[in-house]
C-alpha cells in the first residue's frame, strides 16, 4: 500500500536550507514541497523554481493556507517563537533547526508549548542520524562507553562557536552517555568572547561516565571526531564518513564513500537526510521524535552550564551584539 504524501513547507531559505533539508526533502519519497517562504521573496521565488516548489509565501499566513502537514522552521533563532507557536496552533508539525531559541527560557518555553500541543515538534540534531555515528554506537549495544571525547574544531573564527557548533557534540554526549551531573568547562579568547579561540569541557554523567569537549577555532580545516573508550575496545567516529574499532588483537575500519555508487554526500553522510526521514516517519507514526523539542532542551541546558562555566556568553540573556 501506497504511504500518504505528506505536504511540507519550508520556512527559511538560508545555508542550511540550501545545503541540507531540500536537498533531503526534494528527494524523499512521499514528501511533496508545496511551499516555500525567505525574508527575501525574490530569493525564496529563484529557490521554488529551482526545486519546483509551486508556492512562494509572503507571509506565514499565505504558507498556512497551502494545506500544509508539516513544516521546516529554518529562520534565525532570534524569530522561532513567532512562526513556531501559530504552526502549532495550525496543527502543523515541525522540524526546527538548533538551537531552539536564543535564550534558555525561550527554549524551555517552546519545549512546554511543544510538549503539550500534541503536535510532533523536533529538533534537527542530525549527527544521531549519521551512518557513522549509528553504526560506532551501536557497537557498545546497551552498555555505555567509560569515556567519550567529542572534538568540533574549524579553521576560522565565527559568533559564538562554541553554541553553534559544538551544540553538536554536546547533544551527542547526552545521547550515548545520558544525563550530565557536573561540568568544568575553560575557553579562551582575544579580547571579545563572542569570538572565542577554544573552549574545552570535562563533564561528568549519572552513570559514571566522562565526557569531553574539544573545540578549537584555529584547526586548519574542519574536523570533527567522536572517541568512545569502554568494554576493552576503543571506537573513533571521524565526520564524515570513516569509522575505527580498536579491539584486543586487531581492529576494523569502515568507509562510507562507496555508498551510492561511489557519490555518499553530505546530506547522507552527516545525518541530514536521516534525520528529515525521521521527522517525516514521525509525522506519519505519531511517535515521539528522537530529538523531540523536550529532549532537545535538555541538550540546550547542558550547554548552558558549559558556556556559563567557560566564562562564555550564555544563554541566561538575549544578546544585542
Amino acid at each position: 500500500m501506497n504511504e500518504k504524501t505528506i505536504r511540507v513547507g519550508i520556512i527559511g531559505n538560508g545555508a542550511i536550507a540550501h545545503s541540507a533539508h531540500l536537498p533531503a526533502l526534494s528527494t524523499m519519497n512521499g514528501v511533496e514541497i508545496v511551499g516555500i517562504m525567505g525574508r527575501d521573496y525574490e530569493k525564496a521565488k529563484a529557490t521554488a523554481k529551482s526545486y519546483g516548489i509551486p508556492y512562494t509565501a509572503k507571509s506565514l499566513d499565505e504558507l498556512l493556507r497551502q494545506d500544509l502537514e508539516a513544516a521546516v522552521l529554518l529562520t534565525p533563532k532570534t524569530v522561532r517563537r513567532e512562526f513556531l507557536l501559530p504552526l502549532i496552533d495550525a496543527k502543523v508539525d515541525i522540524l526546527v533547526e538548533k538551537p531552539l531559541a536564543s535564550t534558555l527560557a525561550e527554549c524551555e518555553y517552546l519545549a512546554d508549548v511543544s510538549a503539550k500541543s500534541g503536535q510532533i515538534v523536533m529538533v534537527a540534531f542530525n549527527r544521531r542520524f549519521s551512518p557513522i555515528n549509528k553504526q560506532g554506537i551501536a557497537e557498545f549495544k546497551d552498555k555505555a562507553p567509560g569515556l567519550v571525547v567529542c572534538n568540533k574544531s574549524r579553521e576560522f573564527k565565527e559568533y559564538r562557536a562554541t553554541l553553534e557548533n559544538s551544540i553538536h557534540m554536546v547533544d551527542m554526549m547526552r545521547y550515548i552517555l545520558g544525563e550530565c551531573v557536573s561540568v568544568k568547562a575553560e575557553a579562551r579568547w582575544n579580547g571579545d568572547p563572542f569570538y572565542e579561540d577554544l573552549c574545552t569541557a570535562q563533564l561528568c554523567f549519572e552513570n559514571g561516565a566522562v565526557g569531553v569537549l574539544c573545540a578549537s577555532r584555529q584547526a586548519g580545516q574542519w574536523y570533527e571526531r567522536i572517541e568512545m573508550f569502554g568494554d576493552n575496545k576503543s571506537v573513533i567516529m571521524e565526520s564524515p564518513d570513516r569509522l575505527t574499532v580498536i579491539k584486543k588483537d586487531h581492529e576494523e575500519v569502515y568507509n562510507s564513500t562507496p555508498l551510492n555508487k561511489g557519490w555518499a554526500n553530505y546530506v547522507d553522510n552527516i545525518g541530514f537526510r536521516g534525520c528529515d526521514q525521521h521527522f517525516i516517519d514521525c509525522v506519519r507514526s505519531r511517535e515521539k521524535p528522537l530529538t523531540s523539542a523536550e529532549d532537545a532542551f535538555k541538550t540546550h541546558e547542558l550547554m548552558n552550564r558549559i558556556l556559563h562555566s567557560a566564562g562564555l556568553p550564555d544563554l541566561t540573556n538575549e544578546w544585542s551584539k
